[in-house]
């Protein structure tokens, strides 16, 4: 069954776009970790980064868009860009909110001492890779190390007021699943992860999100090796949700890729699956809202966006 076929069924017709409010840029492919989850097939040695002239080219388009409410910064680990802290102050002199996409070791790297502090003088909101509340299994995703590292990334953030109830300042968790499997109810993991980050080393933060793993690019190579690949892609099929048609991040959003390509979300974008019609430039982005209406690319991967509860950058739909 395509997916196509499936809205079909559910009465939905073609997934259209609703008037663009969230402006996420993928500033490259460069990351101090190699996660076994990861989309972007990120990592030490990626050179991928957006220039200078893709760098300005969106503040240009953030400046020209004022339904632009949010600027989502993502990678790789987005902090090792050298314009990122361009980029959040830009944003924020705009007004606009902005979302750094954190993997939370990197806040521990070499030239990284204060970019936590920085996070917060600009009231920039975070949304924290940390996959579990146990060590194996974030070590099992992320590699040895990085469940302590995360953990000292979070009490920092702590300190700083990140967390903490009437701060102001975001700490968002997100939570992948471990396997070839939809994540649990989000409401329940996060009492469980309030808990136990709490009881075991005194954390706190503001919510958990749940996002379910595509069956594209490295998580995709890791089913094929298992022989799962089949499996997890009629599990995604077999839990398609209508329920969560309205709340998808491409209804929403525009991506835009390191190098300034348009895309529907940061998916297609790593299936260099671009926007039907013709091929486009964040430079010729122009007025979004005529965006609105406009029909958006879809492929099997999207089971993976409306299964179960529904999994979107902004965790659980349903």
């Amino acid at each position: 069954m395509t997916f196509e076929d499936a809205l079909s069924q559910a009465g939905l017709g073609p997934l259209r776009r609703a008037a663009p409010s969230w402006l996420q840029i993928n500033l490259g492919k460069r990351c101090n970790q190699t996660c076994a989850h990861c989309h972007v097939d990120a990592g030490p040695h990626r050179k991928e980064q957006m220039s200078d002239e893709v760098v300005e080219d969106v503040l240009r388009a953030l400046s020209q868009n004022p339904s632009f409410t949010l600027l989502d910064i993502t990678g790789g680990a987005p902090e090792l860009h050298p314009r990122f802290r361009d980029l959040v102050r830009g944003a924020r002199a705009l007004g606009r909110r902005v979302m750094d996409r954190c993997n939370l070791t990197v806040l521990l790297e070499p030239g990284q001492e204060d970019t936590a502090a920085f996070l917060a003088a600009e009231q920039v909101e975070i949304v924290a890779s940390m996959p579990c509340y146990l060590r194996d299994n974030v070590e099992r995703q992320r590699g040895r190390g990085v469940y302590d590292a995360s953990v000292e990334a979070l009490r920092r953030l702590n300190t700083l007021g990140y967390g903490q109830p009437g701060s102001g300042l975001a700490l968002s968790l997100v939570y992948n699943p471990g396997g070839a499997f939809l994540p649990p109810s989000q409401g329940a993991l996060e009492a469980d992860y309030r808990r136990r980050l709490l009881d075991d080393h005194g954390l706190v933060f503001t919510n958990l999100l749940t996002i379910t793993n595509l069956p594209i690019a490295r998580f995709a190579a890791d089913l094929s090796r298992q022989g799962k690949a089949t499996q997890y892609q009629t599990l995604l099929e077999a839990n398609f949700n209508a329920a969560t048609v309205p709340g998808l991040m491409c209804r929403h959003l525009v991506s835009v890729s390191w190098d300034g390509g348009l895309y529907d979300c940061d998916f297609n974008q790593m299936l260099d699956l671009p926007a039907p019609g013709p091929r486009r430039h964040v430079r010729e982005l122009g007025d979004v809202t005529g965006l609105a209406d406009a029909p958006i690319a879809v492929g099997r991967h999207c089971f993976g966006c409306t299964a179960g509860a529904g999994s979107s950058c902004g965790g659980a739909l349903a």
